[in-house]
């Protein structure tokens, strides 16, 4: 399956080069693409002195906006599999051969690298966000999704062809809750992350408990009003 690991990166000058280049000198089997999101620091200079493949926004689109730029990308170059894969180092790419395997082996639309498929999610603060998700994903489209904040998720050519083609599709939660509901098949493969070493998460406590609130609202509400494109 032809695979391109997608890596929207916003200001990740203190990362960039160690998650590029481990996946380069490590895992050189598969195809990868930076999306370089309008950053303000110098992570688009380190990525075009270092020769990466890069697709190099020049206005900050969001994550929605430079992941659909490079699902584009996929499609036009006619990747079967798009890996989701974070610039911050905390996604490790060891993962990546039993998420592809899985979707080929079941033939599903997205496949989730989760932390919590056979390690239980711990009963923290920080976790209280994941687990309303969780039940939110659960009452509306009767399916049990143990990790829905996860980043690191793997879409089949059908998925790429949606995201693409859709302004409204960015990848998270609500989405693929709205998917989900709308037949889309999902696997989760147990995965470790690893923490962030440099730079800031832009979910510190208050943005994050916006970000819950807003995906909440979003799949219990919002979704029953949403129009799905067909895609031909």
């Amino acid at each position: 399956m032809k695979t391109l690991i997608v890596i929207p990166a916003y200001n990740e000058k203190d990362n960039i080069e160690r998650v590029v280049d481990n996946l380069i000198e490590n895992f050189p089997q598969y195809d990868y693409v930076v999306v370089n999101d309008g950053s303000t620091d110098i992570t688009g200079d380190i990525c075009r002195i270092r020769g990466y493949e890069l697709i190099d926004l020049p206005v900050n689109l969001g994550l929605a906006g430079g992941f659909q730029a490079g699902l584009r990308y996929a499609r036009s170059r006619g990747y079967d599999a798009v890996l989701q894969f974070d610039a911050d180092g905390q996604h490790l790419p060891e993962y990546i051969a039993p998420m592809i395997e899985c979707m080929e082996k079941t033939n599903c639309d997205i496949v989730i690298g989760s932390r919590f498929v056979t390690v239980k999610k711990p009963k923290t603060l920080r976790m209280v966000g994941s687990y309303l998700i969780s039940w939110a994903m659960r009452f509306t489209t009767g399916k049990k999704i143990c990790d829905p904040t996860s980043g690191m998720r793997l879409f089949n050519r059908r998925m790429i062809k949606e995201f693409a083609l859709d302004a409204n599709f960015a990848p998270e939660p609500d989405t693929i809750s709205f998917l989900l509901k709308n037949g889309a098949t999902i696997r989760e493969v147990q995965v470790e992350m690893a923490e962030r070493i440099a730079g800031e998460s832009y979910l510190n406590l208050k943005n994050a408990a916006k970000y819950m609130f807003k995906m909440g609202i979003s799949i219990v509400l919002i979704q029953w009003f949403r129009k799905r494109k067909e895609i031909k």
